[in-house]
This record gives C-alpha cells, structure tokens and sequence, in this order.
C-alpha cells in the first residue's frame, strides 16, 4: 500500500517553538479533495485528521499510516 512508506514534506510548522530538524511525515500524495463521505481521495484521511496532523505526535501519525489508512483505503476501494 502506498501508505506504508509514506512522503516527507516540509510543511510549515504551525507553532515556531515546535519546529523540527525532520520533516514529518504524511501520506499526502497531493491529490487533495474529500468525496462526500468527507475522505481526501488522495490520502484517505478524513478533514479532521488533515486538520490536526502537524500537531500529532509520531506515534499517532505512524499508526495511521500503518494501521487505520490502508484498511480505510482497501474498504473505500473495494
């Protein structure tokens, strides 16, 4: 699944004091609109994860990544 990998992007930082030497990492693969059941098409995440994604910690991206967007993408695709 393409979201095992994941991309590093260098998305600006939402607060300063919180910048990293790494850029985090995202399934984003810039196909960025939410069907009408409100998942990105591209990524599968909902608006809500994209929203809060800068301020999630490693773990909790990581798991998303791993876990939640590929069973979320096999079930939307299938």
């Amino acid at each position: 699944s393409r979201h095992r990998q994941g991309v590093a992007s260098a998305a600006p930082c939402v607060f300063p004091e919180s910048r990293m030497s790494t850029p985090i990492l995202t399934p984003c693969i810039g196909i960025c609109s939410l069907d009408a059941s409100g998942y990105c098409e591209g990524c599968f995440r909902t608006g809500d994860e994209i929203a809060r994604w800068s301020l999630m910690g490693d773990a909790e991206r990581q798991r998303l990544m791993d876990d939640v967007l590929p069973e979320r993408e096999s079930r939307l695709a299938g």
